[in-house]
């Protein structure tokens, strides 16, 4: 009889971490889809303010729609506003995630002279462009104007000398939108184009750098930095 009763609250252990784990997996998946999501900076679009090798927290939940009034103010949830920082699927190859900065809405007239960009003809303000160079011709110098189509968003990286953006390939589709940045929650300082090699080799050569070097290329003083 007391064997019988081990052996049953053994099954009751084991089940109970069985359903701690599904729970735990379900819980992981859901916030993976619908809340929040990892993703790296593997080029140089945005610099200098993501860097190659940050390691970014994308809110997928403030872009959600809204069927009632107090869901906007009990969520966080927003509206797409310029200067959001967020996170698509590529366009051209929606299997790839792209990250950039909202620079025109919906019915904005955007025109790009030397580089200066204007919105509805009036200049717009940029505190966060960087600009390496002193001049380009093309795209980068002088673009438009064009006006933005219904839910469509056109955007730039903050590297505006080093960024293939809507000026190259178009608008934004409101429906290829992931979600916006929230905060690097990890830098590390790898090799320019070191994630865009993904070749199993590659991807195991990133591993043990990141172990050998895990301490002295981590960029502490970026941790938990918002992304503004």
């Amino acid at each position: 009889m007391a064997e019988k009763k081990k052996k049953e609250i053994k099954k009751s252990i084991v089940r109970e971490y069985a359903e701690t784990i599904i729970i735990a997996v379900i819980l992981a998946l859901f916030v993976n889809t619908f809340v929040f999501q990892a993703f790296k900076i593997p080029t140089g679009s945005m610099e200098d303010n993501l860097l190659i090798g940050d390691h970014i927290i994308v809110n997928k939940f403030v872009f959600a729609p809204t069927t009632f009034f107090l869901e906007e103010k009990l969520l966080a949830i927003k509206d797409m506003k310029r200067g959001d920082v967020i996170v698509f699927k590529y366009p051209e190859d929606p299997r790839r995630d792209f990250i950039k900065r909202v620079i025109g809405l919906p019915g904005d007239i955007v025109q790009i002279k030397g580089q200066q960009v204007y919105i509805n003809d009036q200049p717009l303000v940029e505190k966060y462009k960087f600009h390496k160079y002193s001049s380009f011709k093309g795209a980068e110098e002088n673009y438009g104007p064009v006006k933005v189509p219904p839910n469509c968003y056109f955007v730039l990286g903050d590297n505006r000398d080093n960024s293939r953006d809507s000026r190259y390939w178009g608008f934004v589709p409101g429906s290829l939108i992931k979600g916006r940045a929230l905060l690097i929650y990890w830098s590390f300082e790898i090799e320019r184009g070191a994630y865009l090699r993904t070749k199993m080799i590659d991807r195991i050569k990133n591993i043990f750098t990141v172990i050998a070097h895990f301490f002295t290329r981590t960029r502490w003083e970026r941790t938990f930095k918002l992304i503004r």
